[in-house]
């Protein structure tokens, strides 16, 4: 099965490896490996190097992933509520630019990597907690019940797009996938650029509240919200290719991801419509 992205594609390719280590293993002193068999040929007593089956390879399903989002998302949520609580007022920026810069670097370790890592991705989902608890506690403080309507907001449009989904609305085609990566790459570099230009007291107005700022977090949202069409075509095309069911939490580390910043780019523009409460 093709797929246009060339992380599948890769792990496609470990996965055909896994499969066809189940066909041949190796034999004593390097020979050549023999056949598995069915029902599997089992060693002879007191035999050496004879053909042993193989352990099975369990592929990955949508039940997986919908599992491993499933409990991501309550290590995270139980991950923000303990920070919440426990991080004193005056330290919740620092312990916010901390899980920030931790949570990226785990983030593109996990994206760039081609082994599912299940300890790697629980670990991104605790210090993306704390990233997540420290913000909310923040905005809550300035405006109150900001965070339920940002959390309940996030949940619907990302509801709504699986829908979209299901229904074909929107299909995830290779130029529609091209469009979508070169648009988030651009707007996470615009953002890593204000970023640094905030820290030299530049202001480029594009999170203060002003019209630009509320059109650049619509326009966070919208791309936000599309890129859930990636993530269900990929986990769609990774249970054809067969991929191998540790792979499920790769799948629900990208659904994560982009219900995070679209519950982050929320938050910010329902903020900006508070701002003079």
């Amino acid at each position: 099965m093709k797929t246009s992205n060339p992380v599948l594609a890769r792990l496609g390719q470990a996965a055909e490896r896994e499969r066809a280590a189940g066909y041949a293993q190796p034999g004593p002193y390097g020979q050549p490996g023999y056949p598995q068999q069915y029902p599997p040929q089992q060693p002879y007593p007191g035999g050496y190097g004879q053909p042993v089956a193989p352990p099975a390879v369990t592929p990955m399903t949508i039940d997986d992933v919908v599992v491993k989002t499933v409990l991501m998302l309550a290590i995270l949520g139980a991950s923000a509520a303990a920070a919440w609580v426990l991080v004193p007022d005056a330290l919740v920026g620092v312990a916010w630019i901390g899980a920030a810069v931790v949570g990226l670097v785990l983030g593109l370790i996990i994206s760039f990597s081609r082994m599912a890592n299940p300890a790697l991705v629980v670990t991104y989902s605790i210090v993306e907690g704390v990233f997540v608890g420290m913000v909310s506690k923040a905005f809550d403080t300035l405006y109150d019940g900001i965070v339920l309507q940002a959390v309940a907001a996030s949940f619907g449009v990302f509801f709504l797009m699986a829908m979209i989904y299901k229904a074909r609305i929107i299909r995830a085609t290779p130029k529609f996938a091209r469009i979508m990566v070169a648009v988030i790459a651009g707007l996470f570099g615009v953002m890593l650029v204000n970023l640094v230009l905030s820290l030299f007291g530049v202001n480029t107005h594009l999170r203060d509240g002003s019209p630009l700022a509320i059109g650049f977090s619509l326009v966070c949202i919208v791309v936000a919200s599309l890129s859930f069409v990636l993530n269900f075509a990929d986990i769609e095309e990774g249970v054809r290719m067969g991929l191998p069911q540790r792979y499920s939490w790769t799948a629900a580390f990208g659904i994560v991801v982009g219900l995070v910043w679209l519950y982050i780019e929320i938050l910010r523009l329902l903020s900006y419509f508070q701002g003079d409460d």
